[in-house]
């Protein structure tokens, strides 16, 4: 059974002591935040990825110029 808490928009399930919130709008908003916050999470980490990719990149045309001009100072 749900019991009323006074004064907020919680009930009580008398069953398994649990308080629940009732207000569906405070847990939309909830859910939008965290929703917000995994997009966000998820952007960071492409980003992360592209970084890295582009570090790796760079990294790559550093090797291939010394080893050019290895060969020029050689040849």
């Amino acid at each position: 059974m749900l019991v009323k808490v006074t004064g907020t928009n919680f009930v009580r399930d008398t069953e398994s002591r649990a308080i629940l919130n009732t207000d569906d709008s405070a847990k939309n908003e909830y859910y939008s935040k965290v929703k917000m916050m995994q997009t966000q999470k998820e952007e960071i980490n492409k980003v992360k990825s592209e970084i890295l990719e582009v570090k790796n990149d760079l990294q790559e045309i550093k090797d291939l110029m010394f080893k050019l001009l290895e060969k020029n100072s050689n040849g």
